[in-house]
């Protein structure tokens, strides 16, 4: 050991250490062996190996193996997460790079069927579903799955009229855009799954948007009258088929019921005639007897006398009922 002439600390002897600097070299790279032999895959992602720059195969999420020094390389593919990209717009602080577009002003302006031009922005989200074809199928395959989208967009919007475009036609937009926007990608093998395509902001151009904005309110004003017109009509028109229903059921009711008397009448008649034709004295005597019995009761009070009567007094009523 030598001691330090300026701080008086003893330093170790250069001879005593070199022994022992091979083992201290052998340990450093054993280190960095390891160090490079063991990695680890998020639970969302998946490990796509690569050996001397070749695909060796594709590893699940956990802590894994690979040859040391470089001879084995692995990219981590995120195929458990959604992933999206924006046209026409972009979101703040967006972590995926292809989420947006530096060309987006140019890529939302759109000309429609009818010769309009239009201002379309949507949002595609899709995920990793192959990540080998993903990563070594097609070059910068995010680029091309943007200029996929942009080409489908405007087919289909190019099939439509603006106002198909920028109101009804939104969701048959949306629909057809996904279909032939997955069969392109399959095409491609770009190794994508398409979730959505979602339009979000569709307007005219900002010179026209004044124009607009008044046919659409002139659209609603009209659906809205249209509307109250029709509830008006629902309700006015069940009621006066209701109120003409039952009067024809209250007419029929009271022709049902003056056949009946009719009819009734007519058998009562048959009856007395028969009666009649066996018995005609009887038979006068008995519906002259019915009659009076129905029509003397609503004459009131009365007083019969005898032809051979010489006074009324003995007649008069004294009690306060009636005489008969």
């Amino acid at each position: 050991m030598s001691r330090s002439e300026s701080d008086g600390i003893e330093m170790p002897d250069l001879e005593q250490l070199r022994p022992y600097a091979v083992w201290i070299v052998l340990a450093l790279v054993l280190v960095f062996l390891l160090m490079t032999s063991f990695y680890t895959v998020q639970a969302e992602s998946q490990g796509v190996v690569l050996r001397f720059g070749r695909f060796i195969k594709t590893v699940d999420p956990g802590l894994r193996f690979k040859l040391p020094l470089g001879i084995d390389q692995v990219e981590i593919v995120p195929v458990r997460r959604q992933l999206k990209q924006e046209f026409g717009f972009g979101t703040a602080g967006a972590s995926n790079p292809t989420q947006y577009s530096d060309e987006q002003k140019e890529e939302r302006n759109m000309v429609t069927g009818d010769l309009n031009t239009a201002s379309v922005e949507w949002v595609i989200q899709y995920r990793i579903q192959e990540p080998q074809l993903y990563l070594f199928k097609v070059r910068e395959p995010g680029r091309t799955l943007r200029d996929l989208s942009e080409s489908v967009m405007r087919t289909v919007v190019g099939d439509r009229t603006v106002d198909e475009v920028i109101t009804i036609g939104r969701q048959e937009i949306e629909v057809e855009a996904l279909t032939e926007l997955q069969e392109l990608v399959n095409r491609y093998e770009l190794g994508l799954g398409i979730d959505q395509v979602q339009l979000k902001n569709v307007n005219p151009p900002g010179p026209v948007q004044p124009s607009f904005n008044e046919v659409n309110q002139a659209q609603q004003e009209r659906e809205q009258m249209i509307n109250e017109a029709n509830g008006e009509y629902n309700k006015v028109v069940p009621r006066a088929r209701g109120e003409a229903e039952q009067k024809v059921q209250a007419a029929e009711g009271y022709a049902t019921k003056r056949v009946n008397e009719a009819e009734g009448d007519v058998a009562r008649f048959n009856a007395v005639l028969t009666e009649y034709l066996k018995a005609p004295e009887v038979t006068k005597q008995r519906l002259y007897i019915e009659t009076m019995r129905q029509v003397v009761p609503s004459l009131g009070k009365k007083i019969i006398l005898d032809d051979g009567a010489k006074q009324v007094l003995p007649l008069l009523p004294l009690t306060g009922g009636s005489v008969q």
